[in-house]
This record gives structure tokens, sequence and C-alpha cells, in this order.
């Protein structure tokens, strides 16, 4: 590569994507919010519409290995839902693109839709067109969403204040530890060279169903509307907590602590990350695909968010001179450092 040139590794995926997208300004007055969220804002009328894409290639987001078709199919679905309900909004229709190689079938691309046709059968969703390709790299699928939501009460990135409190739903590093575990018994597998070895699984259903078969927490936005809470701010924890956190700081021009005590972990998740050795917290923070909720709310709102079930505050938000940190259990305070998923980095260290 020529000196003067940039490896694509070094800017990362949102770096990449402000690069890319910079220079191109907004035209149509339809156009409320383009680059730069969760999902883009078209206005027309009464009703915002909302609309987000997501590119999944085999042996980068995914291997066939080990992840079932069907629940690759609903994965690839619910992701895109989940991008909706990070806007709080609701998903309404989607697209679906596939690329797929001479080694798949007939019958393994009806396993995938049958997948994405349960997802959209779950959030009442409807699969209105999309289109299929050959590809001479394996499987590749591209999902387009297209959500609504009520005017004036799209939720950004970008809203969160001093003082509010920093909430998430669920739980968090389940996803990342049930994708250890598959790695794990896939290399055991391929190790042992006979073809009928069956992995133990027994007492690890759950972080398996984190990374398999993920759901989006439709549930939290109608629980937060029920309340009469509209967060301030709002992202879904896709690339990993410190990651979502960090953009969410550099959105609204805002700091944050966020309290190592207070991240929701799973037991499953703690077992595994033992038997692993590996640092919980940093599972936590950095693992990715739990697509749960994060989000700010006022600090007035206390009390209400704080007697939601399945929602826990985990820090607060800052003036941005204070930095973002993780605040440990003995009360040091460390630099957050967004560690999370990087398709680019990832693809550089294979």
């Amino acid at each position: 590569m020529p000196n003067n040139e940039t490896e694509i590794a070094s800017l990362g995926e949102f770096g990449l994507i402000d690069r890319l997208t910079r220079d191109f300004p907004i035209v149509n007055a339809s156009t409320g919010k383009g680059v730069g969220d969760d999902a883009a804002v078209l206005e027309y009328g009464s009703r915002e519409i909302l609309v987000t894409t997501d590119l999944l290639l085999e042996g980068i987001h995914f291997d066939v290995r080990y992840v079932p078709l069907k629940h690759l199919g609903y994965k690839a679905a619910v992701v895109n839902f989940s991008d909706i309900y990070a806007m709080n909004g609701q998903p309404r229709q989607i697209t679906v693109s596939i690329g797929v190689s001479a080694r798949f079938t007939v019958e393994h691309i009806e396993a995938i839709y049958s997948g994405i046709r349960l997802a959209c059968e779950i959030y009442g969703v409807d699969l209105v067109g999309g289109d299929t390709s050959a590809s001479a790299s394996g499987l590749v699928i591209s999902i387009t969403c297209i959500g609504e939501g009520e005017k004036g009460k799209i939720v950004y990135r970008d809203g969160a204040h001093d003082t509010d409190l920093l909430c998430v739903s669920g739980d968090l590093g389940a996803a990342y530890m049930g994708l250890q575990l598959l790695e794990r018994e896939n290399s055991v597998a391929a190790a042992s060279g006979t073809a009928d070895f069956q992995p133990d699984f027994a007492g690890k259903e759950y972080i398996l169903e984190r990374q398999l078969k993920p759901e989006a927490r439709k549930d939290i936005i109608e629980a937060l509307s029920k309340a009469g809470i509209t967060p301030t701010s709002m992202m879904d924890v896709s690339d990993g907590l410190s990651s979502e956190l960090l953009h969410i700081c550099k959105a609204s021009k805002a700091g944050c602590r966020v309290y190592e005590d207070k991240i929701p972990i799973d037991y499953q998740t703690a077992c595994q990350a033992e038997e692993f050795n590996m640092n919980l917290v940093t599972a936590a923070l950095n693992g990715g695909e739990d697509y749960e909720l994060l989000f700010t709310v006022s600090l007035t709102e206390h009390d209400r968010v704080k007697a939601l079930p399945g929602v826990s505050i985990i820090g607060y938000i800052t003036k941005p001179e204070l930095g973002c940190a993780l605040v440990t259990r003995d009360g040091q305070e460390l630099p957050l450092k967004a560690q999370g998923w990087n398709a680019f980095a990832a693809q550089k260290d294979a």
C-alpha cells in the first residue's frame, strides 16, 4: 500500500462512514436525519419514517458451521428491528437481498427465510421486496427495515444532557460468551476428527440463545411509553456497551460515569467467563451483539424508570470536560475505550 493511503482498519467502521458520507449534503426537505444514527428519519406529514439497513457476510458476521440457518434468518431480521426500536419507533416492513454461492441449495435458502418469516410474525413486520444474486464469496444477507414513529417522539443519540441517568435494558455480555462457547466447541469438533462429535451445552442454553437468536426490545419501548417516559437519547447495544456510550457522549457533546457494580450480568455469563478465565466486566463492556437498549432519561424520571422491570440505572451523564469513565468497585475511574466489534480490524487480524 502506498505510504500516503489510509488503511480502513485505522478508521474503524464509524470513522469510515463519517469520511465517506461527510460531503453528501441534504437536498430534500423530507430528509429529517441522514447518516449518523441507528436509522435515517424521513418526514412525511404527521408521521416520521425510519429506515435502516444491515449487511451480514459469511466469515465476517457469522459462521455457518455452527449457526443454524433458520436462526441466522431470524437474527438478520431482528437486528434491523432493534435499530428501529432504538429510535423509539416501530418496524413495519423489510426488504431482503441475498447472495448465495453454489454450495447452498434451495432448502438452505428456505431455512433462512423461515427464520425471517418467524421474526416477521412475532414482531408484526411485512416482507415487501428484495433481491437475489449469485455470490462468489459465500452467503451474503442484506436487510433494509422501514419503520415509523410519532413526530416529536423520535429519539436520537445526541439528546443526552448533564445529570441525565444512564440506563440499559436486560443484561450484557451473554451473547459474547455464547459466541466464545460456540467457537471453542467448533474447534474441539474439528480437532476430534469425528463426524458424530456432540458438544455439551447443558446449562448454557441462555448464552447460546443470546448469540444465536437475540430479541429486539420492543417490550422496553412499550414499557417506556406506558410509563410516560421519553428518553433523551438512545441506541441499541450492538458493538459493545463502551462503544455505544462513547457514541452517545460524542453525539451529545457530553461525558459520562458508568459504575462497574451496576452493569447487569447474567449468572450463566459469569460462570462462562470464569470457565474461560476471562474478565467478566470486559466481556460486558466490549462483547457486543446484546441488542439491549442503552438510553438516557432526565434525573427527574429516576423513580419512574427505576420501577420499570428489566431496566438498570448504570450511571449518569456529565459535562464534556469530565470525559467518559468507568468507576470501578473500589472507586477508581478508568477511561472508557471503544474496544467493541470492529469488522475491519477483525479482517486485518485474520
